[in-house]
C-alpha cells in the first residue's frame, strides 16, 4: 500500500515517500504509486525542461517520455546511487539532449522531392542511372562470398570487425575479400 501522502497530492512528499513509491512500482507495478510520482514530477519536469529551452508541446512530449521510462525502468532504480528525484531528472536531462540533437540534425530522406536539384539535367540523371546499372552488373559478376562482404561493408556501412563477427570469418579474410572484390569491380567498371 502507498503511504498517506500518495493520496494527498497537496502534501509535499518526502524522499522516503518517493523511494517507497518507486519501490512499489518496481516490485508490483503499483499504479497508485505511479500516479503519485506522476503528479509530483510532471509540473517539476515541465518547468525544468522549459528552462532548458523546450517549448510547451516539446516539453510535454519529453515529460511523457520520461514518465513512461520511469514506469518501464523502475526496477533499475538503485537508491544507493541516487535519490529518486536525481534519477528522474537525469532521465529528463538526457531526453532533452536527445531532442535537441534530433532538432539540430533531422533525418534526411534522400528521395524527398524538395531535395532534388532542379539544375540536374536529364543527361546527368541518365548518366547516374547508367552508372548504377554498371555497378549492379559488376557486383553480379563477383563471387558470392565477395559480393556479400562488399554489400555489408559499403551498403550496410559495417566496419570490417563487425563483418568478421557476423560471418565468423577471420578479419584478414574479410579485408582480403573486400580488396579482391574492389579490384574486380575496378576492372569490370572501367571497361566501356
Amino acid at each position: 500500500m502507498a503511504t498517506a501522502s500518495a493520496s494527498a497530492p497537496s502534501a509535499s512528499p518526502t524522499q522516503d515517500d518517493l523511494a517507497f513509491w518507486m519501490a512499489a512500482i518496481a516490485t508490483r507495478q503499483d499504479r497508485a504509486a505511479f500516479a503519485a510520482l506522476f503528479r509530483h514530477f510532471t509540473p517539476r519536469l515541465r518547468a525544468f525542461l522549459q528552462r532548458a529551452g523546450a517549448a510547451g508541446a516539446a516539453a510535454d512530449d519529453v515529460v511523457q517520455d520520461v514518465m513512461l521510462t520511469v514506469w518501464r525502468l523502475a526496477s533499475r532504480y538503485d537508491p544507493s546511487r541516487a535519490t529518486v528525484s536525481t534519477w528522474v531528472f537525469t532521465i529528463a536531462r538526457n531526453r532533452r539532449i536527445d531532442q535537441v540533437r534530433r532538432e539540430r540534425h533531422p533525418e534526411v530522406d534522400p528521395d524527398d522531392v524538395e531535395l532534388i536539384d532542379p539544375a540536374d539535367s536529364a543527361e546527368q540523371q541518365v548518366s547516374a542511372v547508367q552508372d548504377e546499372a554498371r555497378i549492379r552488373n559488376a557486383m553480379a559478376g563477383l563471387p558470392p562470398e565477395q559480393a556479400e562482404i562488399l554489400r555489408r561493408a559499403y551498403f550496410d556501412d559495417l566496419p570490417h570487425t563487425a563483418i568478421a563477427e557476423q560471418t565468423g570469418l577471420p578479419l584478414g579474410t574479410v579485408k582480403s575479400r573486400i580488396r579482391l572484390a574492389l579490384a574486380r569491380l575496378r576492372l569490370t567498371y572501367d571497361q566501356p
